[in-house]
């Protein structure tokens, strides 16, 4: 299976609770934290939720 390497790139400061919440199920805990994750539907739509907080790469 894939696996997406994900990256915090800015503040949760001010943002809906549910996109808080997306940036903790990703494992996510600051700026500049980063996580590798399987590419599943669940987490490609925590993904899609808080895409304009994140960068997401391809892991090979």
């Amino acid at each position: 299976m894939a696996k997406l390497k994900v990256t915090q790139l800015k503040s949760l400061i001010g943002r809906k609770k549910n996109h808080r919440l997306s940036i903790k199920g990703l494992g996510l805990r600051g700026i500049g934290d980063s996580k590798v994750l399987e590419d599943t539907p669940s987490v490609r739509g925590m993904i899609n939720q808080v895409d304009y907080l994140i960068s997401v790469e391809e892991v090979k």
